[in-house]
């Protein structure tokens, strides 16, 4: 995958991660999206252009597969062992899934 495309992902998980968190995370934490991207980006890349072009469903269910395979139980075992509330552990999961899908998204549109 691209630099543009990896840049691209990143926005897009920072901009859900802001919508649902807005005043409320670090400036910087924003900027560490690139990481996950650049790895599913790596992902995607290892898969091939033809075969995602055969299997588009293949973006969503990687970007979504990451974030609840790997995400998703590091989130809820760091707030479970600091005491974290149920609604706050669903709030975040919505947010984590939603901002893969969205790397998704662009890896897809940017093909």
């Amino acid at each position: 995958m691209s630099s543009i495309a990896i840049l691209s992902a990143a926005a897009a998980g920072a901009l859900v991660l802001w919508l649902f968190w807005h005043g409320h995370m670090p400036w910087w934490a924003y900027p560490i999206q690139l990481i996950p991207a650049a790895m599913l980006g790596h992902a995607l890349g290892r898969i091939g252009a033809d075969t995602l072009a055969a299997k588009p469903w293949l973006y969503f269910m990687q970007s979504g597969g990451l974030a609840l395979a790997f995400v998703l139980p590091a989130l809820w075992m760091g707030q479970a062992r600091r005491g974290g509330k149920l609604a706050r552990s669903m709030r975040d999961s919505a947010a984590f899934l939603l901002a893969y899908l969205a790397m998704g998204l662009v890896f897809w549109a940017m093909g």
